[in-house]
């Protein structure tokens, strides 16, 4: 049985992951293709639990920058064993709302631990699960923030645990995600996400067709 494509949205926060990871399943579902959607961290019962702990203040006290490393990684392991690579093998194609990239940048580019300490982590983490294509969906951080408060007072929100960092962390993030898409352009496809959503959307589905043939 042929695997089936494994496929990562990744980038700034504001960037608009979630919006396009989202498209992309209706369009793969409207052309015939069976996929599953799933979100880090998250994606599981374990995994849901471990984020309301990261991205909310769950525990009600600070998380230490190593333990929340070993909480994300742990709630990927959980996703990719209970559900990306069950699929995958059945050759269900699995599109995923931030992996193991996340960490690398979050943790190690916006934390400071090594990078390569990070990737061995995540490789531990994720198993044979490496993404066929990852989509880095590129913002600057003050237009990324400003969709974010728009969001929020729209939906009444607040910002979570990440959102509150300084603005210096996320400078740090967005040039992490820039970094590693040079290291492996073979599996990232950078777009510019202050274009309108439409046109990402476009782009998305015109990469992922290659894919799939």
């Amino acid at each position: 049985m042929k695997r089936g494509i494994f496929i990562t949205f990744e980038g700034p926060e504001g960037g608009g992951k979630t919006t396009q990871a989202k498209r992309l399943i209706a369009r793969l579902i409207e052309e015939g293709h069976e996929v599953i959607y799933t979100r880090e961290p998250g994606g599981t019962k374990t995994g849901e639990l471990i984020r309301d702990i990261l991205q909310h203040d769950r525990a009600g006290e600070p998380i230490h920058p190593e333990t929340e490393v070993f909480l994300f990684a742990a709630s990927r392991s959980q996703l990719v064993r209970e559900v990306i690579q069950p699929a995958l093998d059945k050759g269900v194609h699995v599109v995923c709302d931030r992996f193991a990239d996340s960490t690398t940048v979050y943790q190690g580019y916006g934390r400071g631990f090594d990078i390569d300490r990070m990737i061995d982590i995540n490789a531990m983490a994720i198993g044979k699960a490496i993404p066929d294509i990852t989509f880095l969906l590129d913002v600057d951080v003050d237009l990324g923030f400003e969709r974010i408060h728009a969001r929020q007072k729209e939906l009444f929100t607040e910002s979570d645990r990440i959102e509150r960092e300084a603005k210096a962390f996320h400078q740090k993030v967005r040039y992490g995600y820039l970094e590693l898409a040079g290291r492996w352009p073979e599996r990232f496809v950078t777009l510019d996400a202050s274009q309108d959503p439409d046109s990402v959307t476009a782009a998305v589905w015109e990469r992922v067709v290659r894919v799939l043939a």
